[in-house]
């Protein structure tokens, strides 16, 4: 595993949309945190186009903090979580990264000793199990997360909490909108260890939460195109070509029978030899796709060769 070059030991990232109610208080008691585990650290905040005072309250801390600490990066808008943290990545100058929420409901001070804990004992990624849950969304979290376990093999209580990672991860799995769901998923398939860790939950006593359950189905449906990825991007042609050579198969059998039956009988059948023939068709169709598919594959093959090679010749760039 290459090894990554820091100047701080821990970031803290906390997404933040329109918490101006509790900001200033996980602010504060991932500081108190910190500082009792004696390690360098800075704390990003990413405002995702908070339309209250969110920002306002980090500034002002900004002011009583010791520089350079506490940091603020705003988004015009609002984008989403995987923005937000895909902003606080990479900002990040530390060697561990770590994502708390803005709401209270995960305590810092109790949080981030555990998760580095695991860190140290050489885990790439560390989560947090939550415990005392009593939400709504519970029984939908156990349905998303039994589903995940059976399509990556992922044996995990709580994928979507708190976490901490090493920063070999963030520069090295890559998240599109709404994919921070599947960091564990991405991390997994690369080969990074992943373990989990109980942590307290505590119910949201101001503000209001910024998830409902309408945005299972979507996971759910992503969760199925990352499968897909997983397994025949490596090898996209045993997909295709399965299914194409099915089609032509299937196509050519009855486009036989029916000929035999025309020849012995004189019956025709023309909606079927049709279909028949659109069968063999869409055979080739999706054969070519994977032969398509094969030829992006091996592209993406070299590009990934030439970003290896550029990070192993990054140290020697930056000593010369």
């Amino acid at each position: 595993m290459q090894r990554i070059n820091a100047d701080l030991d821990v970031s803290v990232i906390l997404p933040a949309y329109n918490e101006q109610e509790t900001i200033a208080t996980v602010v504060k008691k991932a500081i108190r945190a910190l500082n009792g585990l004696n390690c360098s650290y800075e704390i990003i905040v990413v405002d995702d186009g908070s339309t209250d005072n969110t920002r306002k309250e980090v500034e002002d801390l900004m002011a009583l903090i010791p520089q350079p600490r506490l940091y603020i990066i705003a988004h015009r808008i609002n984008k989403g979580l995987t923005a937000a943290l895909l902003t606080g990545f990479r900002h990040t100058r530390a060697a561990t990264a770590i994502f708390l929420c803005a709401d209270l409901q995960s305590d810092p001070e109790e949080d981030i000793p555990k998760l580095l804990t695991e860190i140290r004992n050489g885990y790439d990624i560390v989560v947090g199990w939550r415990q005392g849950r009593r939400e709504n969304k519970v029984f939908l979290s156990k349905v998303y997360n039994f589903v995940c376990a059976r399509l990556f093999g992922l044996h995990l209580h709580d994928m979507n909490w708190i976490k901490a990672f090493r920063r070999e991860v963030i520069e090295d799995i890559e998240l599109r909108s709404d994919w921070h769901r599947f960091i564990l998923m991405l991390a997994a398939h690369r080969g990074y260890r992943i373990t989990e860790v109980k942590t307290n939950w505590h119910p949201r006593r101001k503000g209001k939460s910024k998830f409902g359950p309408s945005r299972i189905p979507i996971a759910l449906f992503d969760a199925m195109v990352i499968k897909f990825l997983f397994v025949f991007m490596d090898n996209p042609i045993r997909f295709f070509g399965f299914w194409g050579i099915l089609l032509i198969i299937l196509g050519s059998f009855i486009f036989i029978l029916l000929i035999l039956l025309w020849i012995t009988t004189q019956t025709q059948l023309r909606p079927l030899m049709l279909l028949s023939l659109f069968s063999v068709l869409i055979g080739v169709f999706i054969l070519m796709i994977g032969f398509l598919a094969e030829m992006i594959a091996m592209q993406e093959m070299k590009l990934d060769k030439i970003e290896q090679r550029l990070k192993k010749d990054e140290p020697s760039n930056q000593k010369s």
